[in-house]
């Protein structure tokens, strides 16, 4: 069976779609960027030599269009968690054109078996997928390493860890998780992508490891009780690691943490030279 070339990237924008629009062009494949009409991403650097549309997610049938028009093969969605609800027509409009693979927006903690938030929206949208016979892909990457100082509070002037912060975590730069997404869509044949999932790790750390970093560099370390005030996703997302859920090896069904599944994808990209913390936040 061939491999696939044609791609449509939804959700483009500059954190991870745009990446992966880029890295799937340095591969030689054929990419459509699809953006909503009001979207700003669509002059963004990383799309260029993409092709480029625009269209209303919710119309099924103009959505559908473009994908015929564009040949399209494989759909990735890198919409935002308040976007989220939009797979789902998103979804419709890839059955109506034929498409022959659809990547979830994932690219985070996994979700299988998740029972709370945003891992459960994404967990239906993967039922949805099966009812609908479109195959799909599935990646958890751990945190973002370039996230880390966003949930962390360093805009604060300090490296702010609630709780003890000595829990291990996944996380993968950016450029990483594009380049992996691009290279097992790009190289591996259909049968090894369908219904597949992959779990990958940049690096394996900890708040406390990354907190010493940031003291190298007389940024002050604080264990707190509480994050500031509107520190609602870091809260959370703190709470969540320092129950050791931040790793990508993370099972919700058995609720515990399988760290050898955490980096069981990277052998797709042999020889591949994974960023690390220090490297990507130039500590």
């Amino acid at each position: 069976m061939s491999l696939y070339t044609s791609f449509a990237v939804v959700g483009a924008g500059p954190t991870i779609g745009g990446r992966i629009v880029k890295a799937l062009l340095e591969r030689g494949a054929s990419v459509v960027a699809l953006a909503r009409p009001s979207s700003t991403s669509t002059s963004s650097p990383l799309l260029e030599g993409a092709k480029v549309a625009t269209a209303d997610y919710a119309d099924v049938k103009a959505v559908a269009s473009i994908l015929r028009e564009h040949k399209v093969e494989v759909l990735i969605s890198a919409v935002a968690y308040g976007a989220l609800p939009s797979q789902s027509t998103i979804a419709d409009a890839s059955k109506e054109a034929g498409v022959k693979l659809f990547v979830p927006s994932e690219f985070g903690l996994p979700t299988e078996g998740g029972k709370g938030g945003h891992l459960v929206i994404k967990s239906q949208f993967a039922d949805y997928l099966k009812s609908l016979g479109i195959p799909s892909l599935r990646f958890y990457t751990g945190m973002f390493m370039e996230f880390i100082p966003l949930f962390t509070g360093v805009d604060t002037g300090k490296f702010l860890i609630l709780g003890k912060g000595d829990a291990s975590f996944s996380t993968t730069a950016l450029d990483d998780v594009a380049g992996f997404t691009a290279h097992v869509l790009t190289s591996l044949p259909p049968a090894k992508l369908h219904d597949a999932t992959f779990r990958v790790e940049g690096e394996r750390t900890s708040f406390n490891k990354v907190g010493a970093l940031y003291a190298s560099k007389n940024i002050p370390v604080e264990h707190v009780t509480s994050l500031p005030e509107g520190y609602v996703k870091q809260t959370l997302l703190q709470g969540l690691f320092e129950q050791g859920r931040g790793s990508s090896g993370w099972d919700n069904y058995a609720d515990k943490d399988v760290p050898e599944d955490a980096h069981s994808g990277n052998a797709a990209w042999p020889g591949h030279q994974w960023k690390t913390v220090k490297e990507v936040l130039e500590l």
